[in-house]
């Protein structure tokens, strides 16, 4: 009777410990980090801001500029935030200098301009280097052909967009005189949208 005891003990120990061995490996794999999204920036406003706090979410990435041809794109950027926001939808605009030297001003003046000029309230990042010496972590990522063979090359002009969806992977890549209203971009958002 004490050996049946004994036995009954040790086989409710080991389905015990095999259960917490399934809800770590589910913890640990739920705690995983797309490549995509493993960085740390800061926000305009000097803030710094965690990519990984955007998992699960619909992510575009938008290399902006106050002073370009496409800038009226930030209506655009803005109209399609609050179009699919309260879906799990993000844009982040993350300023550059690199063409023709379009985004010449300070984080602070680009804060206002933004504000000022088309009322953004989706996430804007401080200003870094997306192409040649000195580009930012984020953007080697996602134009390297080692991490994104799919997607990479160098930017070609200011806003270029990335679209990362749910599952953390970089899903299109839209050229500059892509509109974000349009059906090649917008159909592509609610595709990845209804991935739940």
């Amino acid at each position: 009777m004490r050996a049946a005891i004994n036995r009954g003990i040790r086989l409710l120990c080991a389905a015990s410990l095999l259960f917490a061995g399934a809800s770590l490996v589910r913890a640990d794999k739920e705690a995983a980090v797309p490549a995509a999204l493993n960085f740390k920036m800061k926000k305009i406003d000097g803030k710094e801001v965690n990519l990984a706090d955007y998992k699960g979410k619909v992510v575009l990435l938008v290399n902006v500029a106050s002073q370009c041809g496409y800038t009226p794109q930030y209506e655009g950027l803005q109209a399609i935030y609050d179009k699919y926001g309260k879906d799990g939808f993000v844009v982040v605009g993350v300023p550059a200098n690199e063409f023709g030297a379009q985004e010449p001003g300070s984080n602070d003046e680009i804060a206002k301009f933004c504000k000022s000029k088309y009322s953004v309230t989706f996430d804007m990042l401080a200003k870094v280097t997306v192409k040649g010496e000195g580009i930012c972590p984020l953007y080697q990522y996602l134009t390297s052909s080692d991490t994104n063979p799919k997607f990479s090359g160098p930017i070609g002009w200011n806003f270029e967009k990335f679209l990362i969806g749910r599952s953390g992977e970089v899903v299109g890549r839209f050229k500059s005189g892509v509109d974000p209203e349009s059906d090649t971009l917008t159909k592509v958002i609610e595709a990845e949208l209804a991935k739940k």
